[in-house]
């Protein structure tokens, strides 16, 4: 059977195309074997300006520490009551500067579930606000009538009559404002532990009306669908529930909706939708079926982007995808559609084989992903990497999926046996046992159909995951030859993966890559995850070689361990010990450029030390040279920071009274000793504070005076003070202590903060 390439409106990409093949289409008319005979159309790209940031550790712990300095300041702002605080939840920033801090609230020290809210600011001044409720937050009181015990048995009584199985109240009852729905009430939240029926992990969220012992509402933080899969089995789906109507929407996974087009050809159909949380038999005559073995492929190729490569989505932008299935009648392929950003699927040959397995699932979505970054044009050789993109990392899902009903293998799409002789579509350790693909690179590879011009690319993940010669994996026998019938040594899947992933995704590729240019991508894309010259770059690019692209690198000499990125502070002593090995015998030698003024390297031993003295930025190479003048290189950055500043607040009043002393406190988490500038700054608001004598005490006990009935009849003290308190822990709980001396005038300690 020979199936024509389906093609679809704006780079929209088919499954199957000659000989059954993976494919992707990208222009409206009869598709060809020409190279030259279509463009890819570009895809719409996300605007660069905002775009998050990728923020260190130092730059993110900034940003909140400045919104958290501020949060008094910015609940004025907001118009928020009194009673109301602002805690910093999480601060982003994109690339044109615009920041994006969202809080949640407490309303007299108690959370407030259904408060949180967004500001959207740039250069100082809010642009939005994003409020969960517009309810003003509060209540008559907070005193509850109900007991914790009986909120607790109540949402025990709720997980029992789920069905669950060891019910039990963690942590207890905890007093909250509920203000998600309506007005503002006072409750209790309890979360109960246990299993659910199916024996799922249970975190039954319960909230009772403190006032009245009314269940308020309830949910389940173990969000799980069960979905019975013709390809993988039973598997937990990602679904969504709406009073009592379940659907396939997976609202953790940037909303990615399921439809049914139940033949249908445009549009979305409906999507998946029904009274329980069970999605299909695992027969193809159950339309739910296809609809649970598509969900689950885009959830793990979701997971697998996030939690592997660091990509919130396929823009990056936490927004997924949807797929459709179920398309027109016996429909024997899969497309990806940039006009619609979807993914649709067939079912397959007399509607008895859906083309939804993991792999060709992933292989669709990842198209996607080309789109929206390397965007390789769908002819010549760049389709052809362009398709291979595809193929690798759809192996690289499956793997990671490890499920037992469909496990990790380098054949695409075999799970479909859509020939029906129990093939699969393409083979990766020796691509052209398919009788069309290619095992390697040569100079006429762009004129013959990009699904089969993939094959040396799908051959060099192979070769760089697992190298060459025979073995099993998993259950199944490859053997791989190279072209130069010389050996390739692995590397490993996941590195091999992680380097075309960034090839792709941070401008390695290019419309126009070629082979030799993917050569060079990888090979960047290798010295910036595991350096220059390392075992893993001179073994990728063994794995071109052994495809007919580029040549083998010189014989093996010194191999330097990657370094990874420093950060010091100043002033502060270091010691980096630098690891090399080499295949030539005597000693080696060790020099180092570009290292923080301050440091040095022993050229015997490779150790760097010293106390760096300035701070900047410094680009290091450290070079490794062995008795056979072999050398090795390792690069990486070495920032030298100022001493990081931590600001604790505390803005709750405190009542002077006359004759009386009251304490203030803040908690500390910062390691180390306090600093000799540690920073106090107080609002004291008194009249006549002469009365008053101020102290900082630290953790231990000590005491640090600061004012001592002075000022005479002067009001109020709103001051800054500087104390030496280097002998003092800084972890701890810090008070600021003040004690009215005297009659006839009284205050408030206002708010005061502490500066590291």
């Amino acid at each position: 059977m020979r199936a024509t390439p389906q093609r679809r409106a704006t780079a929209a990409g088919a499954l199957v195309a000659a000989a059954a093949l993976l494919a992707v289409g990208i222009q409206a008319g009869t598709a060809t074997a020409d190279a030259t005979a279509s463009q890819a159309a570009t895809a719409a790209q996300p605007n660069p300006g905002a775009a998050n940031l990728k923020l260190s550790a130092s730059e993110r712990a900034t940003l909140l520490s400045e919104a958290n300095s501020t949060t008094a300041q910015a609940a004025k702002a907001l118009g928020l009551g009194g009673g109301e605080k602002l805690v910093v939840r999480d601060v982003v920033k994109d690339a044109d500067g615009t920041t994006h801090t969202t809080y949640e609230r407490t309303y007299d020290g108690l959370p407030v579930l259904g408060g949180d809210l967004t500001v959207h600011a740039k250069g100082g001044a809010t642009k939005s606000v994003t409020k969960a409720t517009n309810h003003e937050i509060k209540v008559s009181d907070t005193d509850a009538t109900v007991t914790p015990s009986a909120a607790e048995g109540q949402a025990v009584s709720a997980a029992n009559a789920e069905g669950s199985k060891q019910a039990k109240a963690d942590k207890g009852a905890r007093k909250v404002i509920w203000a998600a729905d309506g007005v503002p009430v006072l409750a209790f939240e309890t979360v109960v532990g246990g299993l659910q029926d199916d024996g799922t992990p249970s975190q039954l969220h319960v909230v009772t009306n403190a006032k009245t012992g009314a269940k308020i509402t309830q949910w389940q933080a173990i969000e799980t669908g069960t979905g019975n899969t013709q390809y993988s089995g039973q598997v937990t789906l990602g679904s969504t529930q709406s009073g009592s109507t379940w659907n396939l929407t997976d609202a953790v996974r940037g909303g990615h909706k399921t439809y049914n087009l139940n033949g249908g050809s445009s549009g979305t159909g409906t999507l998946f939708s029904g009274p329980d949380d069970v999605w299909g038999n695992g027969a193809a005559s159950n339309k739910e079926t296809a609809g649970a073995d598509a969900a689950y492929g885009a959830q793990l190729t979701w997971d697998y982007f996030k939690n592997v490569h660091g990509r919130n989505g396929l823009r990056n932008d936490g927004v997924a995808p949807y797929s459709r299935v179920h398309y027109g009648n016996a429909y024997v392929n899969a497309f990806w559609d940039d006009s619609c950003f979807c993914m649709t699927y067939g079912d397959g040959e007399g509607n008895n084989k859906p083309l939804t397995s993991i792999d060709v699932a992933a292989h669709e979505m990842t198209h996607g992903l080309t789109s929206v970054t390397g965007n390789m044009t769908y002819s010549g050789e760049p389709g052809g990497l362009n398709e291979a993109t595809s193929d690798i990392m759809a192996s690289a899902v499956e793997f990671n999926a490890n499920n037992a009903q469909d496990v990790g293998d380098y054949l695409i799409g075999e799970k479909i046996d859509i020939n029906g002789d129990g093939t699969p579509l393409r083979y990766q350790d020796k691509p052209s046992r398919d009788g069309a693909s290619k095992d390697a690179w040569y100079s006429g590879i762009g004129s013959i159909d990009v699904h089969y011009s993939s094959g040396p690319a799908n051959h060099w993940f192979y070769l760089a995951s697992e190298g060459s010669g025979a073995k099993v994996i998993n259950g199944v026998s490859y053997n791989s030859p190279t072209s130069d019938n010389l050996p390739v040594t692995a590397i490993g899947r996941d590195a091999a993966a992680k380097i075309w992933f960034r090839a792709l995704t941070v401008g390695y590729f290019k419309s126009n890559t070629n082979y030799a240019a993917a050569r060079t991508a990888t090979l960047q894309a290798a010295a910036d995850l595991y350096g220059a010259n390392s075992t893993t770059y001179n073994n990728v690019a063994h794995a071109w070689a052994g495809i007919n692209v580029g040549s083998r690198p010189a014989p093996a000499g010194v191999s330097v361990t990657p370094i990874a990125n420093q950060n010091t502070q100043i002033n502060t002593a270091v010691s980096l010990q630098v690891q090399a090995t080499s295949t030539n015998p005597g000693a080696l030698s060790y020099a180092a450029t570009g290292l923080p003024a301050g440091l040095s390297i022993n050229s015997s031993t490779g150790l760097i030390s010293g106390t760096a003295t300035t701070a900047a930025t410094s680009n290091v190479t450290v070079t490794v040279t062995d008795a056979a003048s072999q050398t090795g290189t390792a690069s990486f950055t070495w920032v030298v920071g100022t001493v990081q500043q931590n600001v604790f607040e505390n803005t709750a009043d405190y009542a002077i009274n006359d004759n009386s002393t009251v304490d203030s406190p803040i908690t500390v988490s910062r390691s180390g000793n306090a600093p000799s500038t540690l920073k106090v700054d107080v609002d004291i608001k008194h009249t006549y504070v002469g009365d008053l004598k101020v102290d900082l005490v630290a953790p231990d006990g000590t005491l640090y005076n600061l004012r001592n009935r002075t000022g005479g009849s002067a009001d109020n003290i709103i001051q800054s003070f500087t104390v030496n308190a280097s002998s003092e822990v800084a972890n701890g709980v810090w008070k600021l202590r003040v004690a009215d001396l005297a009659g006839a005038d009284v205050g408030k300690i206002d708010s005061w903060k502490l500066t590291f």
